[in-house]
């Protein structure tokens, strides 16, 4: 190692910092060593941030160990200085970082910018130190309504044991899935073990933290967004410190550096919200699977429905099925029944004024009212909508082809009652439109949304209270006095008793959705909604009645549709059965990217194809995309190929950008 002079002594002890920069050019996804002066050395510790010079430029990093010597043949530089003593990178979050990445081609960097909140030097002044004492342990919890699974008891054991259990998790309809998570929990923490939580949405999270804090009170904290930077930041420092057990939050929270984790639990793994939007667009329930395969930890993943991906841990013998019991299901779950299709639907003259059949008028009627005979209490009725806003797509009163702007070719749609057609893309206003095709200029409801959806039932049910829960106004809960209750999917508000009954709008638009997974989305969506039904409520889908998913949706059986889904998809040579990769970007980079990755012999190339852009994005190059699918065993190889691909490119920087995402939410 190159000697320093005297006015730039280094530290005797350890004197070279393995650095990991904050840079996401994967050329450059590799630690740096530098050398760690004498007056840093007490405050230079394993995880902490500091600032070095890389490429003249002073930029952020993680130290990630000491070392006596370099293998750098060259002079090495300085660290600049230590940003904060305090070790924010855990051994354990690195490791999982690194294999994050490796996964999903990305880099390091890019991993731990998701995993790693920003600093904020007040709330780490202000935060509970590590030697702070922690609250007790907290009592094994009783197990309560876990009697319903028959493997519910030998789960609760296996965690209060230690043992890596896990559970693909299909939960007994109703409110009671909070305090099952909590009891989980509790249970782990009263082995001395911890247990990260992950939600899909604030009002999932608020569910579970009052359920924890009724079960074993001082033992979690929530991690979301919307606490903002300080109170998020010191938080997350008393985990690091470890001074809590249970973490429970959003998708950051995967990453939530709990101490000798025992429990890892994700509900509703199908929601796309648990899919990070950033590079490398890592997904919660791989990591969270990753991690307690790593960690020894167990594992608590499902919903109401079930994803093929699920299915496939639990066919590759990594999970094993939690289930009701069959006695608990019948008496739990909602009784469901499809409404006539749209030819029916027609005849129906009744149900024109509301776009309904007369079995969900009816339905609706009982319900609002209540129906002693039928033993059908009094209380609120929801609405599941697929879309938002008024009409959101419209058509041509004759021949029925869709209507498009003249300026951009995007969908037309109305935004409220007696307001002109406007473009969803571009905006331009459409008052003069007629029809391409045949030159008509009437027009005709193509996608209702839930506005217009309100309207109808309105005047259909004069002198009931209409509330709408969707987009910028999600409402949390309603009462259990009679309402019509229109939300879309995801924004339906709990209510208090139970809802009376539920009607499933427009089964079409969600099973009519180009993507692979739109039958597995709708019957996610139904069950969700379905699932605040009371026991034995009237829930009414307007789909047909012969479709597998909605058969899944009458049996309340989602596991076999997801076995079936799997199956097919394995046929097929869709993922899950196997990985696939995405490339996307103008057609001569995706070209010249694929042709120079060195992709590995068993990888098949599909396509490229266009990809459609919003008119805001036709100033740009044409894009295309290519699919790239191979076995799941040779996942990390094509990992590692396209990393290099990537390397490559990003050192010769030229060619053009492309983004790679393997295993994406859609495919089609």
């Amino acid at each position: 190692m190159v000697k320093e002079p005297k006015d730039q002594a280094v530290s005797e002890r350890l004197p070279v910092a393995r650095v990991a920069v904050d840079i996401s050019l994967a050329h450059l996804d590799r630690p740096f060593d530098y050398l760690v002066p004498a007056g840093l050395d007490e405050t230079a510790r394993p995880g902490c941030r500091v600032r070095v010079r890389f490429a003249g430029q002073l930029v952020d990093g993680y130290l990630l160990e000491r070392t006596q010597t370099s293998e750098h043949q060259g002079k090495l530089a300085r660290l600049e200085r230590v940003i904060s003593p305090e070790p924010v990178l855990a051994p354990e979050i690195f490791d999982l970082a690194r294999v994050v990445a490796d996964r999903y081609a990305g880099t390091l960097a890019d991993v731990l910018r998701l995993a790693i909140p920003p600093r904020h030097a007040t709330a780490e002044r202000d935060a509970p130190r590590a030697d702070t004492p922690r609250g007790p342990v907290p009592k094994q919890p009783e197990r309560g309504s876990w009697d319903r699974y028959p493997a519910g008891p030998a789960f609760l054991a296996g965690l209060a044991e230690g043992r890596p259990v896990r559970a693909a998790w299909s939960a007994v309809p109703g409110p009671e899935w909070p305090a099952e998570i909590a009891v989980a929990a509790a249970t782990t923490a009263a082995a001395g073990r911890g247990a990260v939580i992950v939600v899909p949405d604030a009002r999932d999270l608020d569910r579970v933290d009052a359920a924890l804090t009724d079960v074993a009170p001082g033992i979690h904290v929530c991690l979301s967004a919307d606490l903002g930077p300080a109170e998020r930041y010191r938080r997350w420092l008393a985990v690091r410190r470890g001074l809590v057990q249970v973490v429970a939050g959003t998708r950051a929270a995967m990453f939530a550096p709990v101490a000798e984790l025992g429990l890892v639990v994700l509900w509703d793994d199908g929601d796309d919200l648990h899919a990070e939007p950033r590079a490398p667009y890592p997904h919660a329930r791989e990591v969270l699977a990753l991690r307690a395969h790593r960690t020894g930890a167990a594992a608590l993943i499902g919903g109401f429905g079930r994803t093929a991906e699920l299915s496939q841990l639990v066919a590759g013998g990594w999970a094993r099925p939690l289930a009701g019991r069959p006695e608990a299901l019948r008496r739990a779950a909602p009784k469901v029944r499809a409404a006539p299709d749209e030819n029916e639907l027609a005849r129906d003259a009744a149900a024109m004024t509301a776009r309904l059949p007369s079995l969900a008028l009816r339905t609706a009627r009982l319900a609002l009212t209540g129906d002693a005979r039928a033993g059908l209490g009094q209380g609120p009725v929801l609405v599941q909508v697929p879309r938002r806003g008024y009409l959101a797509a419209i058509a041509c009163g004759r021949c029925r082809a869709q209507a498009s702007c003249a300026t951009c070719g995007g969908p037309l749609e109305i935004g409220g009652s007696h307001e002109t057609p406007g473009c969803r893309w571009c905006g331009a206003l459409a008052a003069d439109w007629t029809c391409a095709r045949c030159g008509s200029g009437q027009l005709r409801a193509l996608v209702t949304g839930a506005a217009r959806t309100a309207e109808e039932l309105g005047r259909a049910f004069p002198g009931v209270p209409v509330r709408i829960s969707g987009g910028q106004h999600v409402l949390a809960a309603v009462s259990a006095e009679p309402a019509l209750v229109i939300a879309t999917p995801g924004a339906e508000p709990i209510a208090q008793e139970g809802y009376a009954a539920a009607l499933l709008l427009d089964g079409w638009a969600l099973l009519g959705r180009p993507s692979l997974r739109a039958a597995e989305e709708a019957l996610r969506r139904w069950l969700n909604a379905a699932a605040l039904v009371r026991p034995a409520g009237p829930v009414v889908v307007l789909a047909e009645a012969t479709l597998p998913a909605v058969q899944a949706l009458i049996r309340w059986d989602p596991v076999t549709f997801s076995e079936r889904e799997l199956a097919e998809r394995a046929e097929l040579g869709f993922p899950p059965a196997v990985r696939m990769a995405s490339v996307t970007g103008t057609p001569e980079a995706v070209a010249d990217f694929v042709a120079a990755a060195g992709l590995p012999a068993q990888a098949e190339v599909l396509g490229p194809v266009p990809v459609e852009t919003l008119p805001e994005r036709e100033e740009r190059a044409p894009q295309e995309r290519a699919l790239i699918r191979i076995g799941r065993r040779d996942g990390l190889a094509l990992a590692r190929a396209l990393h290099a691909a990537q390397a490559a490119r990003s050192a010769r920087k030229d060619g053009g950008a492309v983004r790679v995402q393997l295993d994406p939410a859609e495919v089609a």
